[in-house]
């Protein structure tokens, strides 16, 4: 027979007394880990930047230059649920700023790096540290707000955060690498982790670890093992072939590990993804938006960045402004989305009408050309994807996490920076294969001879509004499945029984 699901008997656990929903510092608090989530969330993006420009620095080659973005996403994708249940473990002030601490080290060695080994080594010590920072962020933020309409605020903050943060990222590379150097788009982690160690440190309260907990390690080993197999294998799909090897057998490898992991989360005692968290439908709903999601916002930000820079010739500095708009709505609408409308409405009709935007807005960018004015036809969709990013930003960390235990926070919360991490990943390959298909094949059917810089230029834009179109129809499946799944109406109050563990109704049976 299955082993039960070991719960503490203790209900929500003492790390609730130490946030009261009075404490004055929790506003405070708030800033601190919204510090800490625009770090991460920048350096996704912050480097894409500068990539050319470390390249001739350091000297290496274009078929190398992937794994300074490929090193961060394989160890930071691999290790988010290990080092989610670890917070839940071992306290979450400890990993937090044990994942600042690290992250600014390894910023700081990246930032001096002589050679490309050197910066790799760094960028997989970032990923290593993000994610031991991330989900210990997102679930103090959980465990710290309980007055509903206060909770609301903070995590419509958080999500506009999330929500801006990457076009901020794209923003912020681009002046640092022209006014600066591209060894400042690592140096300026640094300013971020500085204030919230400094933060953290004197307002968390002591985060006692969850009684009876350990450590599931095969549950480790198999997820930990299955996501490095996957996010190889798609970002080797994205440089190589969906047919070679290297990248099939990581992709079969990685779904092999991924069952077997689920199904020994049903068996252990001591779950690393207990059961409970995922079988709630809103709660999957939202990891399966925010999957859904990272897939399709890819093409927004990597192909419309080489239209305005290869096609319409911006700096890396337009084109950070030229995206402003979209950062600034997604922000606003993340924060009213939260307040305003998720206790309202509920979680649903955000994500249907987030989904339905982002493909409109991407339907629209389909019109583009070689000459295309920024307001004739950049500007609309802009706006329009950066509402729908802010509908779908503005419901995930809320609805990700509502209704868990305390003990439960961190691995709910790096669920949902896994489902984006592995959307991210998904996006890159598909979309960059879908995108050389498109420019290969419009070539063979209009180039006689060699093509004229012309007709590539044509190819390009045809790479590009193919991938627009695939990005529609990713969003558009988004909308009809993740409806589906997420329950209609606000979400339940967290005192209802319908969302307490059963070690929760039972001590408040007692």
């Amino acid at each position: 027979m299955a082993a039960r699901s070991a719960l503490p008997a203790t209900g929500p656990g003492p790390e609730a007394a130490g946030t009261a929903a009075g404490d004055p510092r929790r506003w405070l608090i708030l800033a601190v880990i919204a510090a800490a989530q625009l770090m991460v969330v920048l350096d996704l993006t912050v480097m894409n930047l500068a990539l050319p420009s470390a390249q001739r620095a350091l000297n290496f080659t274009a078929a190398d230059r992937q794994w300074v973005v490929t090193a961060y996403a394989l160890s930071f994708g691999s290790l988010l649920l290990f080092c989610g249940r670890l917070a839940d473990l071992i306290g979450r002030k400890v990993t937090f700023l044990t994942g600042l601490v690290g992250f600014a080290a390894a910023s700081a060695v990246g930032g001096a790096s002589v050679d490309f080994s050197m910066l790799v080594t760094a960028r997989v010590c970032q990923g290593v540290f993000g994610a031991l920072l991330a989900p210990s962020a997102l679930s103090l933020l959980a465990t710290t707000f309980k007055d509903p309409k206060e909770r609301a605020k903070a995590f419509g903050v958080y999500g506009a955060v999330a929500a801006a943060g990457g076009g901020l990222g794209l923003l912020l590379g681009g002046a640092l690498t022209s006014y600066l150097s591209w060894r400042w788009c690592m140096y300026v982690n640094l300013v971020f982790a500085a204030t919230a160690i400094t933060g953290g440190a004197l307002l968390l309260g002591r985060q006692h670890r969850t009684p009876g907990g350990r450590l599931d390690v095969p549950g480790v080993v198999a997820v930990s093992g299955g996501m490095l197999c996957l996010v190889y294998g798609f970002s080797n799909a994205a440089t190589h072939s969906w047919h070679t090897p290297s990248t099939w057998s990581f992709l079969v490898v990685g779904v092999a590990l991924l069952i077997a992991f689920a199904a020994w989360q049903s068996r252990t005692a001591h779950p690393l993804l207990p059961p409970r968290v995922v079988l709630d439908r809103n709660r999957a709903g939202a990891y399966l938006t925010v999957l859904i999601s990272g897939a399709g916002t890819f093409g927004v930000f990597l192909f419309l960045i080489y239209y305005m820079q290869v096609t319409l010739g911006y700096s890396a500095v337009v084109s950070g402004l030229a995206m402003l708009p979209m950062v600034a709505l997604s922000g606003t609408v993340a924060n009213l989305g939260n307040i305003r409308l998720m206790p309202r409405i509920g979680p649903k009709p955000m994500v249907i009408a987030g989904m339905l935007l982002n493909a409109a807005g991407m339907v629209w960018l389909t019109r583009i050309g070689v000459h295309s004015g920024y307001a004739s036809a950049l500007l609309g969709p802009l706006m329009v994807t950066g509402a729908g990013m802010g509908l779908i930003f503005g419901m995930m960390a809320a609805t990700g996490t509502f209704g868990v235990a305390p003990y439960d926070a961190g691995v709910a919360s790096a669920s949902i920076n896994t489902g984006q991490q592995l959307g991210g990943s998904i996006g890159t390959a598909l979309l960059n294969t879908v995108a050389a298909s498109a420019a290969a094949g419009y070539l063979a059917d209009h180039s006689y001879g060699r093509p004229t810089p012309r007709l590539v230029q044509l190819a390009a834009i045809h790479s590009y509004t193919t991938v627009f179109w695939w990005c529609a129809g990713i969003f558009a499946a988004g909308a009809v499945i993740c409806g589906a799944l997420l329950r209609p109406g606000p979400l339940t109050r967290p005192g209802d029984a319908t969302v307490r563990e059963p070690s929760e109704r039972a001590t408040a049976a007692r």
